[in-house]
């Protein structure tokens, strides 16, 4: 079998879906590694520390993924409609694409894979249960996500974090407030500790608190007998009357903050609206915003992908995209593992071939197109 792995070349991607280490993994598995030369430069995964693990280097794009019978990729394929090569016309028939493929905000291309005969794999779609952790993308990712967060933070922040005591004075500790208590809101309230601010944090699903007090941080929310908890660990949408209630919670809270770190996301939906112009308006200068969910519309009024805002006020709203990929050596590594770990149970020890179990749960759960059909229950009726 060979699988290959081609360089990522959406915007903003560094990151690459294999490292040398799981080379080594995937050859044992049967597998011929190529590679595209040059796909790990921006993780610092060289074409020689590749060919030292058993890949194989080719020179372009079209010679890896040519006769590919299993593709793994950070971000979903280029397509025809976008500026590049069209990486799902390079494909052929039969083939197996494994990535973090957005499939619920990308429905076109979910067909498209389906009338190209790929059958394909979202990492993002893999169900949130014990058996499937070590394949857990999105935990892996959000992790860094919420460390750099809170490096982007202090890097834009004019203060010092910590509380210092000097012969000339001292200087009282950033005020840090984090809203969104998942994986990347946990690891920024505990990298913010670690840097000696004063943390709170809040988020929709009370039953938090006790993980967001054990790291040191202080418990902001809203007594309701409503939990905002939904499906795999997410949050899931909340009434009116919780939105409101938040929002004059948040209002009170926000305006006391030096530093906030929006991390809010709810799958397949766009990103709910946390900060508003007129909580901003309350914050003072120099304050820091990171928006998070800023590829997904934003928690934040006025955050804009890409870029770092200045408002009229003198708070800075840091809107990065692709936070993982910032620490593109670290997120590749523990992203390619996430890809073997996955691939490992569909092939069979034996005869060395891929052998997809479609009946298991988590083949289920991520699987979006298979023999030419959209195959995913939340997919299939725009699929068909």
């Amino acid at each position: 079998m060979k699988l290959a792995v081609p360089r990522e070349r959406r915007p903003d991607e560094s990151r690459v879906a294999i490292s040398p280490d799981m080379v080594k993994k995937l050859t044992g598995l049967g597998f011929d590694v190529i590679i595209e030369a040059g796909a790990g430069t921006g993780a610092n995964m060289t074409d020689a520390a590749y060919e030292a693990a058993g890949a194989t280097i080719v020179a372009d794009e079209a010679a890896a993924l040519g006769d590919a019978d299993v593709v793994f990729k950070v971000q979903r394929p280029l397509s025809g409609d976008d500026d590049g090569p069209d990486e799902i016309a390079m494909m052929k028939k039969g083939a197996v694409l494994i990535g973090s493929l957005a499939p619920l905000q990308n429905r076109e291309q979910v067909k498209a894979y389906a009338a190209a005969g790929i059958d394909t794999f979202a990492m993002e779609m893999v169900p949130r249960i014990t058996r499937a952790q070590s394949m857990d993308v999105l935990s892996s990712q959000a992790n860094l996500a919420g460390y750099k967060a809170v490096l982007d933070a202090c890097a834009h922040y004019g203060r010092a974090m910590p509380m210092m005591m000097t012969a000339a004075g001292t200087i009282a500790p950033a005020r840090v407030f984090v809203m969104g208590a998942g994986v990347a809101g946990l690891q920024a309230i505990a990298t913010a500790r670690r840097l000696g601010a004063i943390v709170s944090a809040t988020d929709v699903r009370p039953e938090v608190a006790e993980q967001i007090q054990s790291l040191g941080a202080k418990y902001i929310g809203v007594e309701s007998e409503e939990s905002g908890a939904g499906a795999g660990g997410y949050a899931k949408e909340m009434s009116d009357d919780y939105k409101q209630r938040q929002a004059a919670l948040i209002a009170e809270t926000i305006k006391k903050q030096d530093i906030v770190i929006t991390t809010a996301a709810i799958p397949g939906r766009a990103a709910p609206r946390l900060v508003s112009e007129e909580m901003l308006a309350s914050m003072k200068p120099g304050s820091v915003i990171v928006d998070l969910a800023v590829e997904t519309g934003g928690n934040c009024a006025l955050s804009k992908p890409g870029e770092v805002v200045r408002t009229d006020n003198g708070v800075l709203i840091v809107g990065y995209r692709n936070v993982p990929g910032r620490l593109a050596e670290d997120a590749s590594a523990l992203y390619a593992r996430n890809l073997v770990n996955f691939i490992t149970p569909l092939v069979d020890s034996e005869t060395k071939a891929l052998k997809i179990d479609w009946e298991d749960e988590i083949v289920k759960g991520a699987g979006i197109t298979r023999d030419g059909a959209v195959v995913h229950p939340m997919l299939q009726e725009e699929g068909k």
